[in-house]
Order: structure tokens, then sequence, then C-alpha cells
């Protein structure tokens, strides 16, 4: 998908100025272990069935209304139990860094979207992780003390108080100069690329392994994500419109209504390849719309999205839906406006990837093409 590699330094800072805050503005919190999620009114919406036992709409389009994708509880599944690194271990990190980990036993592993963690327990390495970020939001590592206190800053103190012995982490975090004093202290700090999205699950995944010293669980990991990715979008090409003309004209909105933020996510920023995955047509491409862009009436008004994809905390942050329509007039003359055709998502999922990436595309999907199983 994205293949210009010079568009990724850009997307760094933009993830890094605008997610995090947003992430944090929005109140992420500890996970409750309910396989629901809590509405703006109280009332909770069941985690969606497999996309193949839901009651999928004839026509994607004869739906109005908003719907809320939830993943079910998903516990961590070690592709191995009792896993002994082989260390040392050398890597050349995102940024050209070469790395050399010798010592395992205190991960630390962080990023705005708690996938690194994740991945690091998937590996069987879970029982070493010593800290965590507000992202990080599974049941298994939701006791582990909090290094981000302050929504998305990193503290070298509360790091430091922890002794890690390797920190696996990339540009989403900061204040940068934090990084670079952990790495001065004399810990290994890999950086890995901030992207995230369906192009670089495996690499991500194989390169966190290789530092730790368990390359084959990475591999093993890489190849079970991919299984589960492709028999989702088997899936969801059983459903999804096949015509071009006929797919629905999707587009990803990223808000923080209290502060007057509204971004549409483009080629580039992880969006599209949602996007792609979901069998929607990718508005973005079509008007030229890359990375992450502030919204405008014009972009709104030639994507005429038949729906927009949208984080749970930043829809509730704009009033739901009611609220975000009052805000975004030109939105409200848009297919996806008349029609309401809302669908969000837990914040800190719904561009994570990682393994979870096939819970959250079957979750999604169910919410786009069978809204009925899980309103």
């Amino acid at each position: 998908m994205l293949q210009d590699r010079g568009v990724r330094p850009a997307l760094v800072v933009l993830v890094t100025l605008v997610l995090g805050p947003i992430f944090a503005g929005c109140g992420i919190s500890a996970p409750s272990g309910s396989g629901q999620a809590d509405a703006a009114d109280g009332t909770t919406t069941p985690a969606a069935p497999a996309l193949a036992e839901a009651d999928a709409l004839s026509d994607p389009r004869a739906w109005d209304g908003p719907s809320t994708a939830v993943v079910p509880d998903a516990a961590v599944r070690p592709v191995e139990t009792d896993v002994t690194p082989q260390l040392p271990a050398t890597v050349t990190d995102a940024q050209g860094t070469k790395v050399t980990v010798t010592d395992a036993s205190r991960i630390l592993a962080l990023d705005v979207y708690g996938t690194l963690a994740r991945t690091v327990f998937e590996l069987g390495l879970g029982d070493r992780v010593v800290g965590r970020d507000v992202s990080t939001q599974f049941a298994e590592a939701a006791q582990l003390p909090l290094v981000t206190p302050t929504g998305h800053d990193l503290s070298a103190e509360a790091i430091l108080e922890l002794d890690p012995t390797v920190i696996i982490t990339d540009t989403t975090l900061g204040p940068w100069d934090v990084v670079l004093q952990l790495r001065d202290s004399g810990i290994p700090v890999l950086v890995v690329d901030s992207h995230r999205g369906l192009d670089n699950l495996r690499q991500l995944t194989e390169q966190v392994a290789a530092a730790l010293g368990v390359p084959e669980q990475g591999q093993a990991l890489a190849d079970r994500t991919d299984a589960e990715v492709a028999a989702v979008q088997a899936e969801v090409a059983g459903v999804a419109p096949a015509e071009e003309g006929r797919k629905l004209r999707m587009v990803f909105l990223y808000v923080r209504g209290q502060s007057g933020v509204y971004y549409m996510f483009g080629e580039g920023s992880g969006a599209d390849g949602l996007i792609d995955a979901l069998g929607g047509y990718d508005v973005a491409q079509e008007i030229g719309w890359n990375g992450m862009k502030p919204v405008t009436d014009e972009g709104i008004i030639d994507a005429q999205p038949d729906l927009v994809l949208m984080m749970t905390k930043g829809l509730e942050s704009a009033g739901g839906v009611d609220g975000l329509l009052e805000r975004l007039p030109a939105l409200a003359s848009t297919p996806a406006g008349e029609h309401r055709r809302f669908v969000d998502m837990e914040d800190s999922q719904i561009l994570g990837y990682g393994p979870l990436t096939a819970d959250v595309l079957n979750a999604l999907a169910v919410a786009v093409y069978a809204p009925g199983s899980v309103s």
C-alpha cells in the first residue's frame, strides 16, 4: 500500500502531534473486561459475532443509523510458552541504528497504539514485561505500572525506576529527549517503524521478535496473524460489493471535539489500508487526499462518503452523531450524514493493527455490512 517512503517522516510528525493528544484527551482507560462498548447514553454494545455468522445486508447502503464495532475480549494467545531468548541479538532499527540486546529479562514495549506490548505478550514473553503505556489495554497487562502517567508523555523517571534491560518503541510517544536520555543511560532502545498497516504487519512482528532473541516465534506469530487476516478478508469479499460503483464510499475522520480538531485521514495514514481491507471504496485516493489533513468543507463535499469510520471517544467528544453533523454542516449533506452512517471503534484498537488485526477487521466488517447484529 504505502510505497512512497518520503511520506513517512511527515506522517510520523502528524501521528505524534495529532494521535497522542487526541488519545489522551479522549480519556482512554483501563479495560473493563466486559467485551462490550459503553455508549454515551450508558447502554452497551455487544461484541461482534463472526462475520460469517452475522446477518449481512443485501445492500450495504440500505441502513440508516450509526453502529459501533466491538472486538470480543481477546485473551493473549502466546505462540509458545516457556520461551528462552537466544541472546545476544543485534538488529538495525527503523532509524538505521544498530542495537544489540544482551538481556531480555525486563522489557518495555511502548507506542501510542499499544501494539508493541501486545506483540511481546503474543511472542510468549509477557512475563518479562515490566511496565506499560496508557494504550496497552488488554487484561494481562492491566496491573503493570504506567510509564506514561500524563497521557502519552514518557516519564524518564518512571521508566528508569523499572530498570528495563531493553526498550522497544517508535516515534509516536515523546518527548524524544526522553528516548535519547534512556539510550544514553546504556539501555538498548530499538526504534521501530511508526507506520501501522497491513503492509508491514509481518515486518514489525519479526523485527520485534528478532531484537528479543525469539525469531522463530516471530515468524510463527506473523504466519498466524497473516492467516487470520486472510480468512477475515475472504469473508468480507463474500458480503462486500465487488463492483467499484457499488462499493461503499468510505472516509476516516479523526476528531477531538473539545479542541476543535477535525482531521480526515488519506493515503499512507493506515486508514487507507483499513478501508481497502473492508471492501470499501477509498475516497481519499480519488480526491488525492494524502496523509492526515484538517477537514475542509471542500474536502467533505468532494468526498461524498456513504460511510464514515471514527474512533469511539472521538465521536463522543463531538457530541455524538448529532453534534458532529452540527459542527460539520458540509458532512450533513453527504450520503453518510443523511443516513447517519457512522461506524466507530475503540480508540486504541481501530488503527493499531498488530496481533489483533483480524479481530478488528471482523468487528468493523460486521458493523459495516451487518449492523443489525451489533446494534
